[in-house]
C-alpha cells in the first residue's frame, strides 16, 4: 500500500487575490494627494495670499516654507506611488511613512476643514491597511 504525501514548498509564490486591487487603490490616492499637495505648494510659494489665517488659527510657520514642503512632499508621493504599483519593497514602506506623515499633517489642520481632514484620515488609514496588509501581492501586477 502507497500512501501518497503532499509535499509543500515553504517558500510558495502566493496567488494574487482580489484584495491586490487595494494596493492599486492606495497608490492612485498617493498619487492624487501628491499633485494636490504639488499644487498647494506651488500656491504657497508664489502667491501666498491664497492662505489665509482666521482667529482660531491653523499649524503653519512660514507660508512660504510649508508650500516648499508640501511641493517636495509632493513629488515624492506621486514618485513613490509610482515604484508601489510596480510591487516594490521599498515603495510599501516609504508609502506607509509618506501616508503617515500626510495623516498628521492633516490632523494639524483638523480645526480648519474638520470634515476634509476627516475624510483624508480615513482614506490614509485605509491606504496604509491596504499596504501593510496586502502590499506583497502587489508584485503579480
Amino acid at each position: 500500500m502507497t500512501s501518497t504525501r503532499h509535499q509543500q514548498t515553504p517558500l510558495a509564490p502566493s496567488r494574487a487575490t482580489l484584495w491586490v486591487g487595494w494596493i492599486a487603490f492606495a497608490a492612485i490616492v498617493m498619487f492624487i494627494v501628491g499633485g494636490f499637495n504639488i499644487i498647494d505648494g506651488f500656491a504657497a510659494i508664489f502667491k501666498d495670499e491664497v492662505f489665509v489665517t482666521t482667529s482660531k488659527g491653523i499649524l503653519v510657520f512660514d507660508i512660504t516654507a510649508w508650500g516648499w514642503i508640501h511641493l517636495v512632499l509632493g513629488v515624492l508621493q506621486c514618485a513613490v506611488a509610482f515604484f508601489l504599483l510596480r510591487g516594490a519593497m521599498w515603495a510599501r514602506i516609504t508609502a506607509v511613512a509618506l501616508v503617515a506623515l500626510n495623516a498628521l499633517e492633516q490632523l494639524a489642520f483638523l480645526g480648519a476643514n474638520p470634515f476634509w481632514a476627516t475624510i483624508i484620515i480615513v482614506l490614509d488609514v485605509v491606504v496604509i491597511w491596504a499596504i501593510v496588509v496586502h502590499g506583497d501581492e502587489a508584485r503579480s501586477f
